[in-house]
């Protein structure tokens, strides 16, 4: 693959973006996104091409926080997750880029609001959340679906996990499995969609270092931050990965 130098930069912060979201504050990884928006056209094409990256941070953040996962919340959205992606193989080819960003900004804004709604009217004070059953069905249909054209599933869950109320380290360790487990479960079918191969696979390789100091950079932060003010990042963040997908 040949990239300018304004591609590699790009790439390079998009790495660093994709660590510090898998171990600190996950809203960042709708930068990622966007930086790898550039370096690849195709959103489809950046989604398989990226995959390696993020299962390599997905790694280092299972080991980082494994302890603090509450499975509870992962079983209960992880199988609906699955059957997204399945569908969203399945619709590849039949639906635009532009209308997948559409699809996905519009969700995300509309769930980034209903979670300030409810911080500010004071539920889910508890850990296990209140969310009815039907949030975890849409929500996993969804991000499955999203995660497979996009690489966009970050936002959607970020909202829906800082809607359990659950503290940080629990938020972090719950997403790290979540997210190596979703994409773990992805490979096969970016393999026969041939979106990984030996060339984009050598394109990661380069880029492990960037991905590696952004976990560590990931960590001393998520240390240092308090739980409110986590909450608020995320959800910025995700508001803002929705206008501009809208855009």
């Amino acid at each position: 693959m040949t990239f300018d130098t304004l591609q590699w930069v790009c790439a390079i912060a998009g790495a660093l973006m994709v660590g510090i979201s898998k171990t600190g504050i996950s809203g960042l990884s709708i930068l990622a996104v966007a930086l790898f928006a550039y370096v690849f056209p195709s959103s489809k094409q950046a989604s398989g091409l990226v995959l390696p990256l993020l299962i390599f941070a997905d790694v280092i953040a299972v080991f980082s926080y494994r302890a603090h996962a509450q499975w509870r919340h992962i079983w209960r959205v992880f199988p609906w997750t699955a059957l997204g992606v399945v569908i969203g193989f399945m619709a590849l080819g039949r639906i635009s880029d532009r209308t997948t960003r559409w699809l996905i900004g519009g969700i995300i804004l509309a769930l980034t609001v209903l979670s300030y709604w409810r911080r500010r009217q004071g539920a889910g004070n508890r850990a296990d959340g209140t969310l009815h059953w039907s949030a975890a069905i849409f929500v996993g249909v969804l991000a499955g679906f999203v995660t497979l054209i996009a690489n966009a599933a970050g936002p959607l869950m970020a909202v829906y996990l800082i809607s359990m109320r659950l503290p940080k380290m629990h938020y972090v360790g719950t997403a790290a499995v979540f997210f190596m487990l979703l994409n773990l479960f992805k490979v096969p079918f970016m393999a026969v969609l041939g979106l990984i191969t030996p060339s984009s696979f050598a394109f990661n390789l380069y880029l492990l270092p960037a991905v590696l100091a952004g976990t560590l950079i990931g960590r001393w932060l998520l240390k240092r931050i308090d739980q409110r003010v986590f909450e608020s990042l995320v959800l910025a963040l995700s508001a803002i990965a929705g206008l501009l997908l809208l855009l």
